[in-house]
């Protein structure tokens, strides 16, 4: 059995066939919606020139509706495939994240619709993780005061 023939139209992958016969239904549609437009058009409106205008309208809505109908007969061909992310490529750009912005920022803050992406796209836990490490590496860090040299005093003089 031959495989058929693949070709990739604005981000979808298609059948060559499917394809075709898409554009025939498309032009089928639309043609015969203007003049059929234009027919019933040049009765009712005075202008000739406005009854054509009309039916290009109409024909355009044809074009639509060509579309839907081969949408409908004609499913993508794309190949879903997923996979999880390695771990250790996701806490890189985490790590990195964190050297370019400073902080992650907090869950609490983000918007209820950001959260439920975030769930939907497994990565919540992640950034809770990464949150709570970033807290217990500020809590453990010591304070500049503790940083002084034990002979500096907060006056400014040496002792």
């Amino acid at each position: 059995m031959n495989k058929p023939e693949l070709y990739e139209v604005w981000g979808d992958t298609v059948n060559s066939r499917h394809l075709v016969m898409a554009i025939i239904i498309g032009a089928c549609v639309s043609l015969a919606t203007f003049y059929l437009a234009q027919h019933l058009l040049l009765g009712l409106v005075e202008s000739p020139q406005m009854a054509r205008a009309y039916a290009m309208l109409t024909g355009i809505l044809g074009c639509l509706a060509g579309g839907v109908i081969s949408a409908m007969l004609f499913k993508p061909k794309r190949e879903v495939v997923e996979h999880m992310a390695d771990p250790t490529f996701r806490q890189q750009v985490l790590a990195d994240l964190t050297a370019e912005h400073g902080t992650l920022g907090r869950l609490d803050e983000l918007p209820p619709e950001v959260v439920a992406e975030l769930r939907e796209l497994a990565l919540y836990d992640l950034f809770r993780e990464a949150e709570a490490a970033e807290v217990r590496h500020a809590t453990e860090a010591p304070s500049p005061i503790d940083a002084l040299p034990a002979q500096v005093s907060l006056s400014g003089g040496r002792s």
